[in-house]
């Protein structure tokens, strides 16, 4: 009995190391107080503005909407003060938020290296899934890419990356669900290939609207015109 007891007390103890990790890591479905999955309404009300300054483009039947959110430099009650955030852009795809982009301040973040974000980054969300080999070698090349990724956080239903810009040098934290980026890469490449194939169509529609347009001119003029 007392052996049981014990193999109990053991089997709990390793069970507990086990999950540690996943108790430490936090909820990336959100970053401060906005949640993948809100609605366009929700996310106006928390960043204090209007429809008017949402873009909004449509492809084919489906809907995206981008909103980008400076925030105030001077806490103000019931606002989200800027802390080390230059900008926050809100990406919305049939009027959910499947996308936050943050753009940190550069001189919130200067002097600091890819590792010191990192690790800042892992007290919040937990041990990074992947980090690039970039890091550890300190690469100087900022002319890659758009965009170099520093570490990623994963779980089954979304994705928070560190990335660092190639041009500014500015870090930033790009956060989305998986499932609805998936489905947005497909509608933007579906509506790519729709729109080249109907533009000999819509070309040939504007050379004929032109040349309707031009004719009427014509026709009135030559019942106006006077020498």
């Amino acid at each position: 009995m007392k052996m049981r007891a014990m193999f109990s007390l053991f089997l709990g103890f390793f069970s507990l190391i086990a999950v540690a990790p996943v108790l430490r890591a936090q909820d990336l479905s959100k970053y401060r107080g906005f949640t993948l999955g809100a609605n366009l309404a929700s996310v106006l009300k928390l960043t204090d503005q209007r429809l008017s300054d949402v873009n909004q483009t449509q492809g084919g039947s489906l809907m995206f909407q981008e909103l980008t959110w400076w925030p105030p430099s001077v806490p103000r009650e019931g606002t989200y003060r800027s802390d080390s955030i230059e900008q926050i852009l809100f990406s919305f795809y049939n009027g959910e938020l499947y996308k936050i982009s943050v753009t940190y301040d550069q001189n919130s973040t200067e002097g600091l290296t890819a590792e010191d974000m990192v690790k800042s980054i892992s007290e919040k969300y937990g041990p990074p899934a992947t980090v690039s080999s970039d890091v550890a070698a300190n690469s100087n090349n900022h002319y890659e890419t758009r965009e170099k990724s520093i570490a990623t956080w994963e779980d089954a239903q979304h994705s928070l990356g560190l990335v660092r810009s190639s041009f500014s040098n500015r870090f930033g934290l790009i956060i989305y669900t998986k499932k609805v980026n998936t489905d947005v890469q497909l509608a933007i490449v579906e509506a790519a290939r729709v729109e080249k194939l109907e533009a000999p169509t819509r070309e040939a529609e504007r050379q004929k609207k032109q040349t309707d347009d031009r004719e009427l001119a014509r026709q009135k003029n030559q019942k106006s015109f006077r020498p």
